[in-house]
């Protein structure tokens, strides 16, 4: 059976995306789910537009896994066994498209052909959701109050998951009868997907719209920790992405000095990280909107006797340090992002000649990564 998924925030967007896709394919179910207080599962079906089954239940451990599990995967085998050829499944809010994406084809009985990954959003608000502070729980996106992720770490993770992004105005918009879609910050939000997912198609009209264009194994490539994909155009808009590398590694504390820096203003930080402190170790480090961590992600190739592990280790290999150094792409506003204070940055955190020849010896480890290479962590520094 194919399915297209569609993730979001907003339950406003996700029934407008889903309802568009229901239209890509001849005689669709479209499928909504939400979690609600409580345990309690809503699950709405559509076919032509027009609702044919509405049903609350009750799980006995109400969490979002629990919900793709015990009612929107059984309710995807019903489909498929009733003779339906695609089904939209919009999530609840706050569930990734990845998470929906593996249950299906773990559990299953037949096939699951995922045909588009969607998420769908109002980028008018992108912005304030990378720099929102808040969970998803404390902005009452979710109702898991363990779950602590920020709405702008859960689009950057659907953004990089997902082929396709449907924008449509948000669940305030209609509330309010106003129209962002002709609003400044309408228009710096798509400049803002343009760097954030390059990779995805944004449909402004139906037959714009890209049937079938998911690649599973692309998607995990580009949310692997400490992968950096960049768009083409550096500038988009208001703007930009930096891009840099550096081949030495990095002292621990000039590094720490820095990241504070590097991150101030910044809107996403992704990147990984050779730390002579921790040389043996892997560091991914993230920063989205106001919240930056760093996670040791195992040991370097080169370290592990293994080689050319993936097309970007393979590109960046070198010829002695092999696939160890440092890559660190930073994206935000224009007026924010200094391409060359943030090579000076880095470039002044390398290790100096003479501090190669001493082999690390003498270094603390501020972050405390070094003991972490057999039970990866996440750190804020």
């Amino acid at each position: 059976m194919h399915f297209s998924v569609v993730s979001s925030l907003d339950s406003q967007c996700r029934e407008a995306a889903a309802a568009k896709l229901g239209r890509t394919h001849r005689d669709s179910a479209v499928v909504l789910h939400d979690l609600l207080h409580g345990g309690i599962v809503l699950r709405r079906v559509f076919r032509n537009g027009e609702i044919v089954e509405q049903v609350q239940t009750l799980l006995e451990h109400g969490c979002l896994s629990c919900t793709i599990r015990l009612d929107v995967v059984p309710t995807a085998e019903r489909l498929a066994a009733s003779g339906h050829d695609h089904a939209v499944l919009g999530l609840p809010p706050g569930v990734s498209v990845d998470m929906a994406v593996t249950e299906l084809k773990r559990s299953l009985e037949g096939d699951a052909i995922i045909d588009n990954a969607v998420v769908a959003i109002d980028p008018s608000g992108l912005e304030d959701h990378i720099w929102d502070k808040h969970t998803l729980y404390e902005s009452g996106f979710t109702a898991m109050p363990e779950d602590d992720r920020t709405s702008g770490e859960f689009l950057i993770g659907e953004l990089g998951l997902v082929d396709t992004v449907m924008v449509h105005a948000g669940l305030g918009a209609e509330l309010t009868q106003s129209r962002p879609e002709l609003s400044k910050a309408w228009a710096q939000g798509l400049d803002l997907l343009g760097q954030l997912a390059p990779h995805a198609a944004v449909p402004a009209r139906d037959d714009d719209f890209r049937p079938g264009c998911y690649d599973g194994a692309e998607a995990l490539a580009r949310v692997r920790r400490g992968s950096v994909r960049v768009p083409l155009e550096e500038e988009t808009g208001s703007f930009r992405t930096v891009l840099h590398k550096v081949e030495r590694p990095l002292h621990p504390r000039r590094f720490q000095e820095a990241l504070p820096k590097l991150a101030e203003g910044c809107h996403w930080m992704r990147g990984r990280l050779w730390i002579a402190s921790a040389a043996k170790v892997r560091i991914a480090v993230q920063g989205i909107g106001p919240r930056v961590w760093l996670e040791s992600t195992g040991e370097w190739l080169a370290d592990s006797g293994a080689r050319h592990g993936d097309a970007e280790t393979a590109l960046d290999w070198h010829p002695s340090f092999g696939d160890r150094g440092t890559v660190l792409a930073v994206t935000g506003r224009g007026d924010d992002v200094d391409a060359s204070e943030i090579r000076a940055l880095l470039d002044g955190c390398a290790l100096s000649e003479a501090e190669m020849q001493l082999d690390f010896a003498g270094l603390d480890d501020p972050f405390g990564l070094e003991s972490t290479i057999t039970n990866p962590k996440r750190r804020t520094p």
